[in-house]
């Protein structure tokens, strides 16, 4: 028998965190790891108490011809990532890793070269989150350190995975 190496344990867990989201388009999941403890999870989704794109049978960033990565303010959803940080304490997120894996909706494929907004970059610098590990393929993987996005501003803009 072959164990499963932790980095794509992780990423399981937050593959099947992501099927709890609720856009029509991309869903996705994120947990945050720390000392080998799952401090908190988030997933794609309306802000609670609001109707979900799924409930209303529509998105309208589809219905508008959207690109990805653009005009977020249009979306009902909350990502995954802000989900995730804002379920735990800075103190807990300060040095942990945030795991992160999207899905295309329409074809159940997992999102290539999938990347954390603007916005949500900008809330896990904050966070103290050190790194970001983000799923390609069944057992590929990218890791980017989140010094990174604070040495280079330029890669706080660009497309996003949503």
């Amino acid at each position: 028998m072959e164990r499963r190496d932790k980095t794509n344990y992780y990423l399981d867990i937050a593959e099947v965190v992501a099927e709890r989201g609720t856009c029509l388009r991309r869903n996705f999941g994120a947990i945050i790891v720390k000392n080998d403890e799952i401090i908190s999870t988030g997933y794609t989704g309306a802000p609670r108490g609001r109707s979900n794109c799924c409930d209303l049978k529509y998105c309208i960033r589809d219905k508008l011809n959207i690109p990805r990565g653009t005009q977020y303010e249009l979306c009902r959803s909350v990502h995954a990532e802000a989900n995730a940080i804002i379920s735990a304490s800075r103190k807990d997120m300060i040095g942990a890793t945030l795991y992160l894996v999207g899905k295309e909706m329409k074809t159940g494929e997992l999102i290539l070269n999938a990347n954390p907004c603007s916005m949500c970059k900008r809330l896990i610098i904050n966070s103290g989150i050190e790194n970001v590990i983000i799923r390609d393929s069944k057992d590929d993987y990218r890791t980017i350190n989140v010094r990174y996005w604070i040495e280079n501003d330029e890669s706080l803009n660009g497309t996003a995975g949503y």
